[in-house]
């Protein structure tokens, strides 16, 4: 069985990518979906598909619609949600993911660093895990299967 986790977070450093290769060194059957990670892209969306739109407020607006499409579709699949909290950049989406996949019942673990715990005590309280650490994330996922 192959189940589906949803990298919910920051797009500006390799922290999935180092997820990803913890859990395929311990060979476990996990398929990882997650945001647009390329920021480009992500801001660009809305023209790409709608075409020049009239000043900025409605591109973003644009492609606010598409990365939040995209974002439902693969948060109602996923079997599992992980978001990682950072201390170095704003982690609005982060925190919408993660209030959405606590209103979807997904399972859900929290990555963030102590210096977090005041500002997202809310949303830890309603996450099933919380931790300090990805390989700590990685390690609850190894948990799953054993």
């Amino acid at each position: 069985m192959e189940l589906t986790v949803y990298l919910a977070g920051q797009i500006h450093d390799e922290w999935r990518e180092q997820l990803k290769e913890q859990v395929a060194a311990q060979n476990l059957p996990y398929r990882f979906v997650g945001p647009q990670t390329n920021h480009e892209v992500s801001d660009n969306i809305g023209e790409e598909i709608l075409g020049k739109q009239p000043n900025s407020l409605v591109k973003d607006d644009k492609a606010s619609d598409i990365n939040n499409f995209r974002t439902q579709v693969f948060l109602q699949k996923a079997d599992i949600v992980i978001a990682l909290f950072g201390e170095e950049y704003r982690q609005w989406n982060t925190a919408m993911d993660a209030a959405t996949a606590v209103q979807l019942n997904k399972p859900l673990i929290i990555v963030r660093p102590k210096s977090l715990i005041h500002p997202l005590k809310e949303l830890t309280n309603k996450a099933n895990v919380t931790v300090e650490t990805i390989q700590q994330a990685v390690q609850i996922l190894e948990y799953v299967f054993n």
